[in-house]
């Protein structure tokens, strides 16, 4: 049986340069975010180059991506959130699709790389750190600090939201890149027992029979998951930015 893990390696595809002892080179997984980039870039450019009364299908695509962020954002944060759209649609993009390529066989995932799903989150963490001084000032801070506490308790309390504050990067990431990971694994095992039980001749035929099926289920789960993943992403985004705009419990 292949290695489930050995999908997830990084592979360096062109070297671009040294400093001092480490090299520097452009990998599959740099190639696959550009992928994702580009197939994202293209859908909504194709969709606006002509654009229609009664759309088209790549129209149709991106109008309702756009609506469903859009909506996403309004229901979370209200219409002042509006002005953070372009990075939520942008991250809920790039992580939807290219979690969708990497279901494609023989392809990689890019959110199975923890370092990957780290700089999203922290790209997340530091805007809402940034914005939340730049439009609150010290009032910021109010955030650690829900009204009504007992003052006797409020030191304990507010302990445990700096903490809860501070471990967001570290759950926001993980839970994208351990669903992707296990997800992948999962396929890749039992995608394994139908090759393996296969080289049995005709009783292994009938025997891989269970595990393909199982492989077949586990790949439409997988597309499912793909989704719920970037609409999770997205909407703890909301989340976390909300708390920027109104820092107030």
């Amino acid at each position: 049986m292949a290695d489930p893990i050995h999908q997830f390696q990084i592979v360096p595809l062109l070297p671009l340069g040294q400093i001092g002892e480490r090299h520097l080179d452009f990998t599959n997984s740099g190639f696959y975010m550009l992928l994702s980039v580009g197939i994202t870039a293209a859908l909504m450019l194709g969709a606006t180059a002509s654009r229609r009364i009664v759309p088209g299908r790549i129209q149709s695509i991106a109008e309702i991506c756009y609506e469903f962020v859009a909506d996403t954002i309004r229901n979370t944060i209200g219409e002042g959130g509006m002005k953070f759209f372009p990075l939520v649609f942008s991250l809920f993009m790039f992580i939807l699709v290219s979690n969708v390529v990497g279901l494609i066989p023989y392809m990689f995932t890019v959110a199975s790389q923890i370092i990957v799903t780290v700089a999203l989150a922290l790209l997340v963490f530091f805007t809402v750190i940034i914005y939340g001084f730049y439009r609150n000032g010290l009032g910021f801070f109010r955030l650690f600090v829900p009204h009504g506490i007992p003052i006797y308790i409020l030191p304990l309390i507010v302990f445990i939201e700096v903490l809860s504050f501070l471990s967001r990067p570290i759950s926001h990431s993980v839970r994208l890149f351990a669903n992707m990971l296990a997800g992948h694994i999962t396929l890749k095992v039992f995608a394994g027992f139908v090759t393996m039980l296969a080289a049995f001749g005709l009783v292994g035929w009938v025997g891989a029979v269970l595990p393909l099926g199982l492989t077949v289920a586990l790949t439409a789960l997988e597309l499912l998951v793909a989704f719920l993943q970037a609409y999770v992403f997205a909407i703890l985004t909301c989340i976390y930015l909300n708390d920027a705009i109104h820092p107030g419990h």
